[in-house]
Order: C-alpha cells, then sequence, then structure tokens
C-alpha cells in the first residue's frame, strides 16, 4: 500500500461513509474532506469532521501504519498539533497528542472496496511494463486526453520557467540579454548546449550590443571568447578575427572560456560548434530588438522568416577553420527553427506574457499547435500504443507524462490513473 492511494481515496471518496467508525467504535462523519496539503505539514486542512455527538475543524494526517507518525517524528512538531483525525491503512499502535490524548484513528482498509485496491495494484506493480496503463490508455476519451495533454504541456512549460525566472533576478529583468543566453544555450543543442551557455554568459551582454553592427567584429568577440583563435593558422579570416578579439579583450578586459568545452566528436558536420555560433552571429547581427520581434509575431512562418539567417561567405564552404568542403548555405532548417520556438521562444514568451493583465494561455496554445511534433523514443512508444502527438503540444505533453507520471508511477495523480481505476 501507498499513502498516495489513500490520500486518493480520501480525495474522492471513494470509502464507505455511511459506516466509518473509528478503532475505538466511535461513529465518524465526514462533513468536509478538507484541502490537500502539497507543502509540509498534516495532509488534508481544515476538514470538518463529526465524531459522535461533537463537530471537529481542523486537520486530517494520513500514513499507511500508525506507526509511521512516529518515525516521521511529527510528535515533535507543532504543525501536526490541530490534527483531528489519523486516517491510516493499518493500525498498529496508538498515537496520542500532546496532552496525552489519543488522537482519533480510522483504520481505512475496512471501509475500501477490494475491487478499487485491485485495479490500482494492477497499475502500479509491473515492472516490466513500458508505462503502467500501456493496456488501457488507448482506451481514453479523446476529450479527457486532450484535456490533460494540455495541462501537462502547461506544467512543463512552468518547469523551463523556472531556469528562465532565474536568468530574469540575474540581468535585472533584462529579456534581450536572456533572449541571448538561452539561444546560445539551444544553438549548442544538446551536446554542445552547457558550452554555449557557458560562452554567453562569460561576458556582459552590453558588449554585445556595441559590436553587434559588424559582423566580424562580432565574430571575433564570440569566436575569440569560445576560444576558437588560440591556434597559428594562415588564413586570412582567422587572422583577422585574431587580431579584432585581442583589441576587443583588451578593450572590454574579457576573458574567454577553453574551446574544450565545445564538442565536434561523432557530431554531424551541419551540427559543429563553429557552424552553429556562426549562424547565432549573424542572427544577432541581422535582428536588432529580437525580443520586441518575437513578441510581436505569433505565426510559425514568420519566426522562419524571422531566423533565416546567412553566415559569412567563409563558412559556406567550412565547418572548420581549417578544413574546406563544398559549397553549401549553412541555414538553418525549419526542423531546428521549430526546437528553438519550443525550448527558448515559447518559454520565455509564455514568462513575459504573465506579466500582462490580459495575458490568455491560447495565445502559447495558437503557436505551440503549428509546430510539428518532435521524434523521439517517448513519442514513438506513445505511438506504439495508437497515442499519436498530432503537434509539438502534444508531444512535449507526452514527455512530461512520461519522464514525470508514468516513470514515477503517480498514476493516482494522473488524470489517466484515476480514471482507469475509479472505472
Amino acid at each position: 500500500m501507498k499513502e498516495e492511494f489513500l490520500y486518493y481515496a480520501w480525495q474522492y471518496q471513494l470509502f464507505y461513509k455511511s459506516t466509518l467508525k473509528s478503532v475505538h467504535r466511535q461513529e465518524i462523519n465526514v462533513l468536509k474532506l478538507g484541502a490537500q496539503n502539497k507543502n509540509s505539514g498534516p495532509d488534508f486542512l481544515n476538514a470538518h469532521i463529526k465524531m459522535g455527538d461533537e463537530t471537529w475543524v481542523g486537520n486530517v494526517e494520513m500514513h499507511v501504519k500508525s506507526s509511521d507518525w512516529y518515525v516521521h517524528n511529527h510528535e515533535n512538531d507543532s504543525n501536526y498539533d490541530a490534527v483531528i483525525l489519523h486516517v491510516v491503512w493499518e493500525h498498529d499502535v496508538e498515537v496520542f497528542t500532546k496532552k496525552n490524548q489519543p488522537i482519533p484513528t480510522l483504520e481505512l482498509k475496512n471501509y475500501i472496496d477490494k475491487e478499487l485496491i485491485i485495479k490500482f495494484n494492477g497499475l502500479i506493480n509491473d515492472s516490466k511494463r513500458w508505462i503502467p496503463c500501456e493496456q488501457q490508455i488507448h482506451q481514453m476519451e479523446p476529450f479527457l486526453l486532450h484535456n490533460w495533454l494540455e495541462r501537462l504541456y502547461f506544467e512543463r512549460l512552468e518547469q523551463k520557467s523556472e531556469f528562465i525566472k532565474e536568468l530574469l533576478q540575474e540581468t535585472n529583468f533584462d529579456f534581450e540579454s536572456v533572449l541571448f543566453r538561452l539561444l546560445a544555450k539551444n544553438f549548442g543543442l544538446k551536446i554542445n548546449g552547457e558550452g554555449f551557455f557557458k560562452l554567453a554568459s562569460s561576458l556582459d551582454f552590453s558588449i554585445i550590443q556595441k559590436v553587434r553592427f559588424d559582423e566580424i567584429q562580432l565574430s571575433a568577440l564570440l569566436f575569440g571568447q569560445a576560444g576558437f583563435l588560440e591556434d597559428e593558422l594562415e588564413i586570412p579570416l582567422y587572422k583577422q578575427l585574431q587580431t579584432e578579439y585581442q583589441y576587443l579583450k583588451h578593450k572590454y578586459q574579457l576573458q574567454s572560456i577553453h574551446k574544450n568545452n565545445f564538442q565536434f566528436f561523432r557530431m554531424r558536420p551541419p551540427n559543429f560548434p563553429t557552424i552553429r555560433l556562426a549562424q547565432l552571429i549573424n542572427l544577432i547581427f541581422q535582428q536588432q530588438h529580437l525580443f520586441s520581434k518575437i513578441i510581436e509575431i505569433d505565426q510559425k512562418e514568420d519566426f522562419y522568416k524571422l531566423f533565416n539567417v546567412q553566415v559569412l561567405d567563409f563558412w559556406k564552404t567550412h565547418f572548420t577553420f581549417e578544413t574546406t568542403s563544398k559549397k553549401s548555405p549553412k541555414k538553418l532548417t525549419k526542423s531546428f527553427v521549430d526546437l528553438l520556438l519550443i525550448n527558448t521562444i515559447i518559454p520565455l514568451k509564455f514568462i513575459y506574457l504573465q506579466t500582462k493583465t490580459d495575458f490568455d494561455e491560447e495565445t502559447i496554445l495558437r503557436l505551440i499547435h503549428q509546430i510539428t511534433p518532435e521524434k523521439n523514443a517517448i513519442i514513438e512508444g506513445f505511438a506504439d500504443l495508437h497515442i499519436t502527438a498530432k503537434n509539438a503540444m502534444e508531444s512535449q505533453a507526452l514527455i512530461e507524462l512520461k519522464n514525470n507520471y508514468c516513470t514515477k508511477k503517480r498514476c493516482l495523480q494522473c488524470a489517466i490513473g484515476i480514471k482507469l481505476v475509479r472505472n
């Protein structure tokens, strides 16, 4: 038995209410369940419980065994002084208040339908399943599934927002500066994301703003800060950037990071950090007031136009400084821009719009619905179960569902699991 099952049974009143009695045979009538407490302290707050002829108002605490009260040291915690009912699955020891009075205890296992327990155990106890409800999830009503996925998407968005809020605090709410750091991180993708973020954080954004109107200067600044200009190469552009960077480094008292922060091994050439950095540089060079523009537009095609970068001619025939290659434009693909929208643009837009009094979640939903769903093992796994993501909102929600509910077996905090058990 798990405590979360007790929370679930209590919250949805899945017990025989008309015959409730305490372990000391006192009649119990639940007038008000109380509000579930997600923070520290008793599990349900401000419950109204009639015991015998008296009505009590206070908190309800739940445990698998009565003795867990002492295991968790509640007897020494004043937060539990107002507990009026101890709900347990198994009563194995008496629990007393600080005034040495026994706390009324309800042993819930005597009042739960056994079929409910069988269904719950059937969900969580098979470790061989990819997700606990893999045999039933395809039977879910489309309306319930859609609403739950929408809620999961905003849960995921809120989690991404925490990191962004920290950056905003650090930069005194400079949205342009935070956008640059987040874009840099996502241009690096998974393998080089931390390296790009370290690069973007290694200098003040005001320096970027001062040199952004000259693409050569901007290239010198960022390639130099990344540690890519420390070799001896007889390449005209390379030597030009080296000279320019030495000037900028002295002028702004800069300290570069090491190029070992960036990986080339086992990467496709279009994802080489040199190419991604050249693309980021061109984006910053082309688009002044980029943050204002991403707030104004809400159509996917407009974002594709906004991120239509053109790298320096040198990079059209190179993937690294040292080696030439067949000429190619090195443009950002639509799938890459989609990733920027999912992981950077929409989360930042979400935070900014929340500061406005007329914020409407539909603004975010309209944009994320336009984006093609990601392709990864999780999305493929759900497709095998006949749950196919139609857009990026649904693919992001399914990732959240798998990672934070299914894998952790939080079935009784999931709308799908709740429906299956109650049925």
